[in-house]
């Protein structure tokens, strides 16, 4: 990616430029996430069921104090009302982390429109799609764009 900055640009532009490339939403949280899921991955590596890693990811997350919530209950909205359904998901941590654990093979395009809606009808900020069903962990950090459109 090219990024062209004016010669003439004031510090202040060029400072807010910089911090905006190297701010991450929930860094440090996200970190100690991903730690969590390699360590269960190093352990048990692909083939279980989500079930499996989902228990093993707890067991892991209690010995790191990664404060978790397994199978919250997301409360939803739609045009500003709260919903009498609500979504499921595998983890919330930290109160504004939402985890989806696969175990598959291969991830289809739904599962991360899944987990783009659920953030945006839950109206939390950041999901972690998590896949253990690879010989190399893979996730991938999905940000809710509609809370910037606001």
């Amino acid at each position: 990616m090219v990024f062209k900055i004016r010669i003439n640009a004031n510090y202040g532009e060029l400072d807010e430029f910089i911090k905006k490339m190297t701010d991450i939403l929930y860094k440090d949280e996200s970190f100690k996430i991903i730690g969590a899921c390699m360590k269960v991955h190093t352990e048990l590596g692909p083939g279980f069921l989500e079930a499996v890693y989902q228990e093993a990811l707890e067991r892991e997350f209690i010995k790191r104090a990664i404060p978790f919530t397994r199978f919250p209950k997301l409360t939803l909205y739609f045009d500003g009302d709260k919903l009498n359904k609500y979504y499921v998901a595998d983890f919330l941590c930290y109160d504004c982390i939402v985890l989806e654990l696969k175990a598959s093979q291969f991830l289809s395009s739904s599962y991360f429109d899944q987990l783009q809606n659920s953030l945006k009808a839950s109206k939390h900020k950041l999901g972690m799609l998590i896949n253990f069903g690879t010989p190399s962990l893979f996730y991938k950090r999905i940000i809710n764009n509609s809370l910037n459109s606001h």
